[in-house]
């Protein structure tokens, strides 16, 4: 049985920070051209993608928070999730394989974040951040094997993934407008350039997005707007809501 979570003070204060929500389009335009995840996400949220992300992405922040065993959650939460991809394989979300690339999304995502919208990782806390990231991942209850031990190995793992596993599949092209236009949450906020410039170098190839100087620009101008208004904003501001309940709730 894993040990109860309690997500390290590194992770922590980049995954409970709000600006974490921000470069979720980056996230979700690698999930969505990873034909399993698409087609999961077709079947359970094919019109309202920003919705079920604000609802699960919420519920994951407030489990890495808690000091409980997450694994009979995830358990309950992903057993329904499976089908038939386009391809007619048969997929199941607590695969490993694809846990755990989701799972490698976010993280990444945590760390372009933190590298743009800030607040940055010193090099000598990113040994650190990423053995958190470990933690919060085997709270899970899923098989680790796979899981890269070091933030080197971990970067090598990602872009082999985005070049192997992604394509563009019938699912993820329903997906993927609603990937670079959030019609939801604080991603609905962004410009549209901002979000076109955020996305994965091998998304943006896939998707047919042509990433221009004003594109960059404007992702730029976000940027310093967002690091400027963070720099003295009170935490009720900075922390998303589910990681201040759990602190409020004794559990970090």
């Amino acid at each position: 049985m894993p040990e109860p979570s309690r997500v390290g003070p590194l992770l922590s204060r980049h995954l409970g920070d709000r600006r974490f929500l921000l470069m979720l389009p980056r996230a979700l335009g690698v999930q969505v051209l990873d034909p399993v995840i698409a087609a999961a996400l077709a079947e359970h949220a094919p019109s309202r993608l920003w919705e079920h992300k604000k609802r699960t992405v919420n519920q994951m922040i407030y489990m890495a928070h808690m000091d409980r065993d997450m694994a009979a959650v995830i358990r309950n939460g992903h057993e329904h999730v499976k089908g038939v991809g386009d391809d007619g394989a048969r997929y199941h979300a607590l695969n490993p394989e694809v846990f755990l690339f989701q799972h490698a999304t976010y993280v990444e995502s945590l760390l372009t974040a933190a590298a743009i919208f800030g607040p940055p990782i010193p090099e000598s806390e990113r040994v650190q951040f990423y053995r958190e990231c470990c933690d919060w991942y085997r709270g899970y209850g899923i098989s680790d094997r796979a899981l890269p031990r070091s933030l080197p190995d971990f970067a090598e793992y990602f872009e082999s993934a985005c070049a192997e596993r992604l394509r563009l599949t019938p699912a993820g092209e329903v997906l993927a407008a609603q990937v670079l236009r959030p019609d939801a949450w604080l991603a609905r906020n962004l410009p549209a350039a901002a979000v076109r410039a955020m996305q994965h170098e091998r998304v943006a190839e896939l998707l047919g997005v042509r990433v221009g100087r004003a594109d960059r620009v404007a992702l730029r101008t976000v940027a310093a707007g967002v690091r400027l208004g963070f720099a003295g904003a009170p935490g009720r501001i900075r922390r998303v809501p589910q990681a201040r309940i759990a602190r409020m709730s004794g559990h970090l």
